[in-house]
């Protein structure tokens, strides 16, 4: 435990930043899975506003932290290529 005057503070600045990294996380999950519904169903200009937000809000999640580089770019990608299959079938 915590005993420490700097120390306490320090425990409660990571809770608060632990909870608004946790609705980040979740907002980009939102996009993420709204893409995956428009790509299921089928409906390319869904899926591509679909991927415009989903793309947009990973991005911001880097930019914030929240979600390392390589893994954002490494996501949209993947975003990028199962659009490009659906517009092509």
């Amino acid at each position: 435990m915590a005993n420490t005057p700097g120390a306490k503070k320090a425990v409660r600045k990571i809770e608060r930043r632990t909870a608004v990294n946790r609705n980040r996380r979740s907002r980009v999950r939102t996009y993420l899975r709204r893409f995956d519904e428009a790509v299921t169903a089928g409906d390319a200009a869904v899926a591509a506003t679909a991927f415009t937000e989903a793309q947009s809000e990973l991005m911001r999640a880097v930019s914030k932290g929240v979600v390392h580089k390589n893994t954002g770019a490494r996501k949209v990608s993947r975003l990028a290529a199962q659009l490009k299959k659906l517009t092509l079938a």
